[in-house]
């Protein structure tokens, strides 16, 4: 810093200081200023300089969001923005200040035969189509990146990077060649179960099957089948990035026990906080942490309300029996697809929704604090599951991330701290497992 610097900004500290003193003649009641209570210049000048502002972390770090799903355009959704369009669209990125997303070509459960794994790959394929559309049209400013070297460089060049997703390994039927189809595409982040079981691995979230009125058993395969196991191995293999969430807990710790490199949950809460089945238990926190994993919290509130409150849970058992559907859930929205009747499935929703009441920042940044707490900030990121139900006040789409980066600070997060939350762990494991690949 030039003196000369240094000497005008002390000139306008000193005159700040004493234009806002009191007269002479005005005796308070304040401590006698002492050596410890003075805070010198250079300190004042010191933290002036040094203290960034939200704006400009938020511009500085590598803003990643790693899970989104993909919209098609045209397509009817219940799920986008107000505008019709998705919550994580280009221009909302580029608002929003969002670097990089990951984004999800998934597809939910159906048959698991012939017909079934056809109608899956045909949902897969056109998603991929969109989002490889999405990303030619050079207006968008978008590119896709396969590996962390790319999305480093398209962070650099100041364009919005995307990197491909798989979700529900029904896309493949039985077979696990499929998955290098799909890395030779672009997926780089795998997730083998949506919800419901499929041949690979069981769901934190078994469906309801309406035939025989009654949820599929909770464990199929007692976590990974043979297929899973093979699928893990190949993820491995080929350099991508496993993502336990959605799977059940037994999945996730075998998973975790085989793997040999680092895995993240694209989208998962804590379940001490938020008892739900797609949350994470304190045991599989504390192993993704020693596998030197990233745990990715996301702002959708049915995975965010304080499930201890007794009461709450009181009046969601109610609105559900209102509706003809179980007690139990695997989460409070949970089976409202089966309700038939359009004016009770809606009621329902309604009701569960008023009850719930809105969530914030503050919910999301509760569960970051938990992880932190307990395996440290260097595996815990944001994974927004944007276009698929998620979305709270103050952060309803990418255009609102820096709402985020501020509740971080208010919480005496630091800048480093910042920058691992929003994109350097998840980083750093991109490296790792294509380092790993073989």
């Amino acid at each position: 810093m030039s003196n000369a610097y240094t000497s005008l900004l002390l000139a306008a500290i000193i005159f700040t200081v004493s234009a806002c003193s009191e007269p002479a003649e005005v005796k308070t009641t304040s401590k006698p200023v002492t050596s410890d209570t003075v805070t010198s210049a250079e300190e004042i000048i010191s933290t002036a300089i040094e203290t960034p502002s939200a704006e400009t972390i938020h511009l500085t770090a590598l803003v990643l969001d790693a899970h989104a799903d993909i919209e098609i355009p045209g397509k009817p959704s219940a799920y986008v923005g107000t505008d019709g369009l998705s919550k994580v669209a280009p221009d909302k990125m580029q608002t929003g200040g969002v670097d990089a997303v990951v984004m999800s070509i998934a597809v939910g459960p159906g048959p698991r035969n012939k017909e079934g794994y056809a109608e899956a790959r045909a949902i897969a394929d056109g998603k991929l189509s969109a989002v490889l559309a999405l990303a030619a049209d050079e207006s968008n400013n978008v590119v896709i990146a396969r590996s962390a070297v790319e999305l480093v460089k398209a962070h650099q060049e100041g364009k919005s990077a995307l990197i491909l997703g798989f979700q529900n390994a029904r896309i493949l039927g039985e077979d696990v060649s499929g998955l290098d189809e799909f890395y030779a595409a672009g997926a780089r982040v795998f997730a083998l179960t949506h919800m419901g079981h499929n041949d690979f691995a069981d769901s934190s979230r078994p469906i309801y099957i309406a035939a025989k009125s009654a949820h599929e058993p909770v464990e199929e395969h007692g976590g990974l089948s043979d297929l899973g196991r093979a699928a893990i191995t190949r993820i491995n293999k080929l350099g991508g990035i496993v993502d336990v969430s959605q799977l059940s807990k037994a999945a996730t710790m075998q998973v975790l026990a085989m793997s040999s490199a680092p895995v993240i949950a694209s989208h998962s809460n804590v379940r001490q906080l938020t008892n739900v089945s797609r949350n994470l238990s304190d045991e599989e926190i504390d192993r993704i942490g020693e596998n030197g994993g990233v745990i990715h919290v996301a702002p959708f509130r049915g995975y965010l309300f304080d499930s201890t409150d007794k009461e709450l849970d009181i009046k969601i058992r109610a609105a559900r029996r209102a509706a003809g559907i179980e007690e139990d859930s695997y989460y409070p929205f949970e089976l409202y697809w089966e309700i038939k009747d359009p004016t009770i499935k809606k009621t329902f929703l309604t009701a569960v929704s008023d009850i719930l009441g809105p969530s914030s920042v503050d919910d999301v940044l509760n569960h970051i604090d938990y992880i932190v707490e307990r395996i440290g900030v260097d595996h815990v990121g944001i994974g927004t599951d944007f276009n698929h139900g998620s979305g709270i006040v103050g952060y309803n789409d990418a255009s609102e991330a820096l709402n985020v980066t501020k509740g971080l600070i208010a919480r005496g997060y630091s800048q480093q701290d910042i920058e691992k939350i929003w994109g350097a762990n998840f980083l750093r494991v991109f490296k790792e497992v294509g380092s790993l690949a073989n």
